[in-house]
C-alpha cells in the first residue's frame, strides 16, 4: 500500500536526516511547521473544491494526505493508527445495523 511505503520514507527520514530532503526539512521545524503546512494545504482543498477542479482537488488532498503522514509520525503515531479507528466506527455503525 502507497501508505505505508510513504510512512516508511517519512520515518525514515525522522530517525537519519537527510540534507536536501523536504521531510527532513518539515520534521526539523517541528510541530507548529508541521501544522501551519497542513493548515495551507487544507485551505487548498477548500479552494479547489469550491472551484469544482477535480484534478487539483485530487493534488491538494495527496499533499494534505502527505502532511498529515508527516504529523502523524511527529506525534508517534501511524495511518495504521487512523485505520483501526475507522474500523471501530464501522464496526460500531454495523453493530446498529
Amino acid at each position: 500500500m502507497i501508505l505505508d511505503e510513504i510512512y516508511l520514507v517519512i520515518a525514515e527520514r525522522k530517525k537519519h536526516p537527510s540534507e536536501g530532503s523536504y521531510v527532513s526539512s518539515l520534521i526539523a521545524k517541528g510541530r507548529d511547521g508541521i501544522l501551519k503546512k497542513i493548515g495551507e494545504e487544507s485551505a487548498e482543498v477548500i479552494i479547489a473544491s469550491k472551484d469544482g477542479d477535480r484534478e487539483q482537488i485530487i493534488h491538494e488532498m495527496a499533499d494534505l494526505w502527505f502532511h498529515c503522514l508527516v504529523l502523524l509520525e511527529e506525534e508517534g503515531l501511524s495511518h495504521a493508527d487512523i485505520f483501526r479507528e475507522l474500523e471501530k466506527r464501522a464496526e460500531k455503525k454495523r453493530r446498529k445495523e
